[in-house]
């Protein structure tokens, strides 16, 4: 099933079936971003997802390839895709790597309660914020 493009700043309209699977804290992604050579980088990550901002959330450090990715393009397409056997959904958006203290708090609160437990807490830990505009799902 695939959600239209949502415009910016709007709340991401997603069913109760798919928004629990998103909540389910025993799932992870794999992150896709583009390397600036255009190839791909996809890894595993944790990560939380806000229907309401419309924004999923992925902590890491600067030096990460992911974050190395984004900062070298900034505002640049991503997705994130949950898969529990032929079940999954897809988040596709623009995303941005986010230094401001206030925000990667959050982002960090927000794991904390998805994952109950911290994530780790290195000096140049940083939250992506991805601005989702695409849900595809199956089976969810």
């Amino acid at each position: 099933m695939a959600v239209p493009r949502r415009r910016p700043g709007t709340p991401v309209a997603v069913t109760a079936s798919v928004e629990a699977f998103l909540a389910n804290p025993r799932h992870v992604g794999v992150f896709t971003t583009v390397r600036p050579d255009g190839t791909l980088h996809s890894a595993p990550v944790r990560f939380t997802w806000d229907a309401a901002a419309g924004l999923a959330r992925v902590m890491t450090v600067a030096s990460s390839r992911k974050a190395r990715n984004l900062l070298a393009a900034p505002g640049s397409r991503v997705a994130i895709c949950q898969v529990d056997g032929f079940a999954w959904v897809s988040l596709e958006g623009t995303a941005t790597v986010v230094t401001e203290p206030a925000r990667v708090s959050d982002g960090a609160r927000r794991y904390a309660e998805r994952y109950w437990s911290a994530p780790p807490s290195p000096p140049d830990r940083v939250v992506v914020e991805i601005e989702v505009d695409r849900v595809l799902s199956l089976n969810t």
